[in-house]
């Protein structure tokens, strides 16, 4: 969540400041920056978050997350509150900026086809523990693990002559 009362050039400006690492102009320039790589026009430097769309806000928060050069970040439901069409758009951002900055990213999602599109390799998890690991792919087309099996086979198919909720496969877990 975005702080309203703060410009776009103090969120996405924030760590540097407080990092040390930017002020003044330079700050402008690099938000500026940050701001054209995730897609968003500078000229809006000095809005506030409520002037901007779910996506844009979105995109502000990533811009933000990019700051500090990472790594690694780490994207809890990135994706859970947008639309379909504006889920979309920010899963290709964020697969063009992963390949431009060299980025990795751990995803957490319960939205199986947000993770086949957009993850490389995927653990499952069940009661705090994970079940399965390995390539999306495979994890989504044939998993291994009876918690997994019952998880895939509870995403609905957008095909109305395949009613797989027909043939779902339950899971029974064992009594603590």
């Amino acid at each position: 969540m975005l702080n309203p009362r703060l410009t776009v050039k103090e969120v996405i400006g924030d760590p540097l400041v407080v990092n040390g690492l930017a002020k003044g102009k330079a700050l402008e320039a690099r938000v500026g920056e940050l701001m054209r790589l995730v897609g968003l026009d500078p000229m809006m430097i000095e809005r506030y978050p409520h002037a901007f769309s779910g996506g844009q806000r979105q995109r502000i928060g990533i811009a933000r997350a990019l700051a500090l050069d990472p790594k690694i970040i780490i994207a809890d439901e990135a994706t859970s509150a947008l639309d379909v069409s504006i889920r979309s758009q920010i899963l290709d951002l964020l697969l063009d900026i992963r390949k431009r900055l060299n980025l990795s990213f751990l995803f957490i999602s319960h939205d199986i086809s947000v993770i086949r599109y957009f993850c490389d390799r995927v653990a499952v998890m069940h009661r705090g523990r994970i079940v399965e690991i390995g390539e999306a792919e495979q994890i989504c087309t044939a998993p291994n693990e009876a918690y997994t099996k019952s998880l895939i086979s509870a995403v609905p198919n957008p095909d109305p002559r395949d009613k797989r909720m027909l043939h779902r496969q339950r899971f029974n877990a064992p009594a603590l």
